[in-house]
Order: C-alpha cells, then structure tokens, then sequence
C-alpha cells in the first residue's frame, strides 16, 4: 500500500494482466489517480507553434505580437492548472524533492524526441540553491546528460518571478550570462528545460543568449504553460 505523494490518500494501483502473467514487478505510482486524472496534457496537434500552450491557432495572439526572439519555440507538457500549481508548490516552495521523479519518465521521453546536441536546465541563483536544497528543473533531468551553460547573474534573486505581474516579468532585464565558452555552443542544437512558461520572458532570455554564443538551433521544454 503507497500514499499518493500530492494529496496523501492511499494509492491504491491495479495490476495489468500483463504484469500478473509475466510476474513482473510493481512499481508504485507517486500520484494516485484522481490527481494524475486533473492534469490536462497539451498536444503538440493543439498548441502554440510558438510558445507551446494550447492553441486552435498555429500562433498564439502573444506569439504573433512579440517576436523578439525569432527561431525559438517551446513545448509545454500540460497547462498550467490548480493540479499542478499544488504540485510545484509542495515541489519548489516546500521542498519536497520526491515529486521531482512523477514526471521525470514524461519529460526523459520528450527531450531525447528534441534530439538536441546540449540540454540545459535554467539555473537558479545560488541563494535559492543553498535555501531549497536544489534546482528543480535539475531534479526532473537527473537522469539526463545535462550542460549547466549559463548562470545567473545575480547571487540573490531580488523579486520571484512569482511576485511579478504580466508587464514587471516582460521588462526583466537579462539574468543571465555564459557559464561556458561560447565555443561550446557554436552550430549546436540547444534544448533548454525548465518548469513554468508564463510570460516566456526567462526561457526566452536564456535562449537569446545562447543564440548569441552561435548556436544553430535554440528549443525549449517546460512542463506546463500558465
């Protein structure tokens, strides 16, 4: 008997018959299925071609305003919905570093279809590392080949992007820079990774700079959009 790792009811799991003819063994799942049933997946034949939410049109009315980073789009895993703003939460706010492995199976399957040179994961700043433990984007890719290609500027965050409205997290200055020669990215298809698209301000920073550093192909992966 296992806890769902969200809501902590019992988790009860039925086995396939697949599994009971070839005793394999069990492997528990860590959200129960009433809450793997509320998240809401994003297709990639109903999103966004450029930011990656979901979309009846090929570009997202965003999208089709701002181009300031031309060649860059995003797939994003699900929407960003109450399920799952529980969810990073108790993952990035509380610290609970289990619920980093629910989607790790998920986003492994989705950056290997990228097919990218250098995975990144956006770091965070180093004030927030030594508080939280860890990098939460890291923690899904633990079993990725990752490249930490860039830094943040700051040591201390000054304002979450969380505590931002719409226009404060558009003017975001640049809050990053190369933690690698730029050689390391030249002609290189590049896939950065990271949890929540919101405004796309930091993924879309992070992506400028790389394509500076001379990358080919600049993509990004995040779980969800909201």
């Amino acid at each position: 008997m296992s806890e769902c790792l969200l809501c902590h009811r019992e988790n009860l799991q039925q086995l396939t018959l697949w599994q009971l003819l070839n005793f394999q063994p069990v492997v528990p799942d860590l959200l129960c299925q009433e809450c793997m049933g509320q998240l809401e997946p994003i297709s990639v034949d109903e999103a966004c071609s450029g930011c990656g939410r979901k979309c009846a049109a090929q570009f997202c009315n965003d999208c089709l305003l701002w181009k300031a980073v031309p060649n860059f789009s995003n797939r994003a895993l699900f929407q960003y919905n109450d399920l799952l703003k529980r969810f990073m939460s108790q993952y990035k706010f509380y610290g609970d570093y289990r619920l980093r492995k629910v989607f790790q199976d998920k986003i492994e399957r989705e950056v290997r279809q990228f097919h990218a040179d250098l995975v990144l994961p956006i770091p965070i700043n180093p004030a927030t590392q030594q508080h939280r433990g860890f990098n939460q984007v890291a923690g899904f890719l633990e079993r990725i080949e990752t490249v930490d290609g860039l830094v943040t500027r700051d040591r201390v965050k000054q304002q979450p992007q969380s505590g931002k409205n719409r226009q404060e997290r558009l003017r975001t200055e640049q809050p990053f820079t190369l933690n690698l020669n730029s050689k390391k990215f030249n002609k290189k298809r590049v896939l950065i990774v990271d949890d929540i698209y919101t405004t796309g301000r930091t993924i879309r920073h992070a992506a400028e700079l790389l394509q500076s550093a001379g990358a080919n192909e600049v993509m990004g992966l995040t779980l969800a959009h909201g």
